[in-house]
């Protein structure tokens, strides 16, 4: 019995052993992504899909292919042929999915089979997924004290902005978008200082504002209305909701104006009950700093925290990205013929 245990132990050690040892068989997928940032989103995506035959190898455009960073560099790499089954790009939609082909850039993205998107605007809107953030609000004050909806924050902003939104496309959609550009758009759903007892009043500010430039817009495109509800149904069509629009402006301005402000506000709030409470169950001083000093150390910056956020994939953006990789290796593996492999 001891040698039969014995040889099933080495038997495993020698599998596992020969799958460390295995990478140089198994087959590589180079996935180029935008910037340092986007490695570890890309990897979240990926490695679900590794096993003994194949794995996937995400980085930046290198100076082998004479490139630069962005997605400019990525598409350069797409459009010198070297992407195909074995080299693929991965970049963030911004607005090129939502034009839907309108553009050389969003025709591209949409139509090669190389080429993969986040969907959202970016990895940040995802990073920003409302449903996960009070989980990253007790990573960084590991205090589970629910005192703000920020689900419920999000989804008012995104129904408060949605009109004005489907315009900001119907633009883009257009060769007249310099007339009403991204940054126009996010200079007036600024939402300004954010404080949690006042969000009501800053959500309907926003809504003032924005009613406001779609009432100058109608009354500047009168014979629109058609085609803007054109723009509207095929918005919901590709996915967008009202409650969700959040996840298609622009990534920074929603990361760094809208969410970050709102989350630091939180979690010094939570901070603070925390450290109330240590004060409170303190038998004397000494048991007092020491308990502080070990908190403090253990509290996390909002910021870094949300950037390895990975509660979005519980999103079905998330999953459509997810299904759209397997996809590809599943047409990878099948695909015999030359044509349809585009190497």
């Amino acid at each position: 019995m001891g040698k039969r245990l014995q040889d099933n132990l080495s038997s495993k050690y020698f599998e596992a052993a020969n799958k460390l040892n295995s990478k140089a068989s198994r087959r590589r997928i180079v996935a180029y992504v935008e910037s340092y940032d986007d490695i570890f989103f890309w990897r979240s995506v990926l490695s679900r899909f590794e096993n003994d035959k194949l794995y996937f190898e995400v980085m930046l455009p290198t100076h082998d292919f004479k490139l630069e960073r962005g997605k400019k560099a990525v598409m350069m790499n797409l459009l010198s042929d070297k992407v195909g089954k074995n080299m693929i790009a991965c970049v963030d939609a911004d607005y090129d999915f939502l034009v839907q082909g309108k553009t050389f850039t969003s025709e591209t993205i949409l139509s090669n089979p190389y080429i993969f998107h986040t969907y959202a605007y970016a990895i940040e809107n995802l990073q920003c997924f409302s449903s996960s953030l009070h989980d990253v609000c007790v990573a960084v004050t590991l205090n589970d004290h629910d005192i703000f909806n920020m689900e419920e924050y999000l989804r008012q902003f995104s129904i408060a902005i949605f009109p004005l939104f489907v315009w900001n496309i119907w633009y883009y959609r257009s060769d007249t978008y310099r007339d009403f550009t991204m940054t126009d758009f996010n200079r007036i759903i600024e939402t300004g200082n954010f404080v949690m007892e006042k969000a009501d009043s800053i959500i309907a500010n926003v809504r003032r504002k924005v009613q406001q430039k779609v009432k100058q817009l109608q009354q500047k495109h009168p014979n629109a209305k058609e085609s803007y509800l054109a723009v509207k149904d095929d918005l919901r069509r590709l996915g967008v909701k009202p409650e969700t629009a959040y996840l298609y402006i622009q990534g920074h301005h929603l990361f760094d104006k809208v969410v970050v402000p709102m989350m630091k506000k939180v979690c010094d709030r939570l901070i603070r009950e925390r450290e109330q409470e240590i004060r409170r169950q303190s038998v004397h001083n000494t048991q007092y700093r020491n308990e502080m000093s070990c908190y403090n150390k253990s509290v996390i910056d909002v910021s870094g925290m949300l950037r390895r956020n990975v509660g979005y994939m519980r999103s079905d953006l998330f999953l459509h990205i997810v299904s759209d990789v397997g996809k590809f290796l599943k047409n990878s593996v099948d695909s015999t013929s030359p044509a349809k492999s585009q190497t």
